[in-house]
């Protein structure tokens, strides 16, 4: 099983607001970035939905390592909220369909998730960071479909 590490960020201008995202991934010597913007989203919204498309480009089962900011997303991941939050149904959650859609890739792979500090000078958090910002101030053109 290949090993992958797979950064993301996400960014928003407003709360909802124009927004996008950026990932990092690396196996090996490779490495591919992707970014992606949506013209009315939130900051949540698009930290999950980075892990999610970085899980969704992985073209075989691996085992990952997800390095994120986001304390809403490895919280409900690793602390087992997300667990809980299927049992009772999602009720009074947000991002619901983003959720949905994370189980279903996250089941495809052996993840694991690691909590990095924000704006804190770590080259590929700071890069995917470059990348969600670019995304929400210069491809904001597509509707952020299960929002609002």
């Amino acid at each position: 099983m290949s090993h992958v590490q797979l950064y993301t960020d996400g960014a928003a201008k407003g709360n909802p607001g124009p927004g996008g995202y950026g990932l990092v991934l690396l196996s090996g010597s490779h490495r591919k970035e992707y970014a992606q913007g949506f013209k009315n989203t939130t900051n949540n919204r698009m930290e999950l939905l980075a892990v999610i498309k970085g899980l969704e480009l992985l073209k075989k089962t691996c085992t990952v390592d997800v390095y994120s900011d986001s304390k809403y997303v490895v919280d409900v991941v690793e602390k087992k909220w997300l667990h809980n939050w299927v049992k009772k149904g999602f009720a009074g959650k947000k991002n619901v369909d983003l959720w949905k859609r994370f189980l279903e890739v996250y089941k495809l792979h052996k993840v694991k998730f690691h909590w990095v500090k924000g704006h804190n000078g770590h080259p590929l958090n700071e890069r995917c960071d470059e990348l969600a910002v670019w995304a929400a101030e210069n491809d904001a053109v597509r509707p952020d479909v299960g929002f609002g």
